[in-house]
């Protein structure tokens, strides 16, 4: 039998974040000491051998060596003038010509204390201290040959800053510069990626059809993790979706038919008064039934954005409300076209314009595109409207601000609405009217909206 790839790519191990982590960072390290080394031997030149100060050390050492050994002046005015040809400023002086310091010398160079310590150490070389000849610069050695002889050495070699210090820092910040755009270059393509997707992916859960595919089982082993506990979370909140729109159905069928027989008994009693009275119950009843199920079922996913003629839509919804007597008319374009759900749209209009005209006598429907690229549906009615400090409150569920204007219903009508454009990535603000009454202003993003056609006066659909 073949085995399941996707069970053996499951079955393989994976790299904990810190085990990742640490690895990159070693094999950084072992990558940088060897770019290091390869850089040292190419760019870096090997100091001279006649200028560092173990050489001048052993060239002192000679000096006193040869001037002590020396028969004549004429061998010793030989041996100096071979260390002078090799760069050593050297001169025989007598004793009596140096000059006691009344301090110690300041700002001696570190190559020429490596050198002083050196030549300390020698059983056959007396290092002078606290004397000085001539104009003494600070890297002057004074050597003792006999009981009326010194050498002074104006310059023994050291090395240059830059040879010994700079170069070597400047190859070393290289390597860490490079170590550091390794390690920026995995956190963004091992971390920040995933968590990135993951992040995107929990936005769009539940507002576009492509947000129902599982999260990829990318990156390290705690990254994995927490895919698969989102995957499992979303399977959870489905299957609890799918539960509630079976009980919305079977509470929608099981409520409606019982609602239809007494209808019907209803229509057969004599007295007309009693019959009319409990048809309204009957009609109130089915209305908030029918709001409520509106309210907790989510048909906005469903439903698939098409291009809409917003203004032909907002006169067909003001031509039903003025079928059965309501003054409601409509002010705008007379063409409009955007983007949207064309039945979620409609609700929304329909809740905002019906609970205008319970509680106002005229009502006016109209709509505009704003140069930012927004358009505004308002409605606005003449009734007693609602108090500012009241009116965010008007918005939330189940919600009756007072008896004036919670003739009938849950208070759903304005949450409906309210939801159904944040589906559609706009929003929903009341304000008052002028003079009187309220104002709901719905907002939707202008998604490649045609030209707007000439605005048409206010009129009764």
């Amino acid at each position: 039998m073949k085995p399941d790839s996707k069970t053996c790519g499951n079955t393989l191990p994976r790299l904990g974040l810190t085990t990742q982590i640490v690895t990159l960072a070693s094999l950084s390290v072992l990558f940088g000491m060897v770019l290091m080394i390869a850089a040292a031997i190419l760019f870096l030149d090997p100091p001279d051998e006649q200028e560092s100060p173990a050489y001048g050390v052993a060239r002192v050492a000679e000096a006193v060596h040869f001037v002590r050994a020396a028969s004549d002046s004429a061998a010793v005015d030989s041996s100096l003038s071979s260390l002078r040809s090799s760069g050593i400023q050297v001169e025989l002086v007598p004793l009596a010509s140096l000059t006691l310091l009344a301090k110690p010398v300041q700002n001696v160079p570190f190559t020429s204390k490596l050198a002083r310590r050196q030549l300390s150490v020698l059983r056959d070389v007396s290092l002078l201290h606290g004397v000085s000849y001539g104009a003494a610069p600070p890297t002057q050695i004074i050597v003792q040959v006999d009981g009326e002889r010194a050498l002074v050495f104006d310059d023994v070699p050291r090395l240059e800053f830059w040879s010994m210090v700079l170069k070597p820092t400047v190859v070393f910040l290289f390597i860490i510069l490079i170590l550091g755009v390794l390690l920026s270059f995995y956190a963004a393509r091992a971390i920040i990626r995933p968590l990135s997707e993951m992040a995107r992916a929990a936005a769009a859960f539940g507002r576009s059809p492509g947000a129902q595919e599982p999260l990829g089982r990318r990156g390290p082993r705690e990254i994995v993790q927490v895919a698969d506990a989102l995957n499992d979370m979303q399977a959870r909140i489905r299957a609890l979706l799918d539960d509630r729109t079976r009980m919305l159905a079977a509470i929608s069928h099981d409520l409606r038919t019982p609602l239809t027989r007494l209808r019907l008994r209803s229509e057969r009693i004599g007295q007309g008064d009693m019959r009319s009275a409990m048809l309204r119950d009957i009609d109130q009843v089915s209305r908030m039934l029918d709001e409520t199920l509106d309210y907790l079922r989510d048909d906005t996913k469903a439903e698939q954005p098409a291009r809409i003629e917003l203004s032909s839509l907002l006169e067909t919804i003001c031509c039903d409300f003025a079928d059965v007597g309501h003054a409601v008319s409509y002010r705008g374009p007379q063409r409009l076209v955007c983007e949207g759900r064309p039945r979620a749209l409609s609700r929304a209009v329909t809740n905002v314009v019906e609970n205008a005209v319970k509680h106002g006598t005229e009502v006016v429907v109209s709509l505009d595109s704003t140069a930012d690229g927004v358009i505004a549906i308002e409605v606005a009615d003449d009734g007693p409207g609602i108090p500012q400090a009241l009116q965010a409150r008007a918005l939330e569920p189940f919600v009756k601000l007072d008896q004036a204007r919670a003739a009938g219903g849950f208070g759903l009508g304005l949450s409906i609405a309210q939801e159904i454009m944040k589906k559609h990535e706009g929003g929903i603000a009341l304000m008052p009217n002028t003079p009187r009454g309220l104002r709901v202003r719905l907002s939707l993003p202008l998604r490649a909206a045609l030209p707007a056609a000439a605005p048409i006066p206010a009129k009764v659909a």
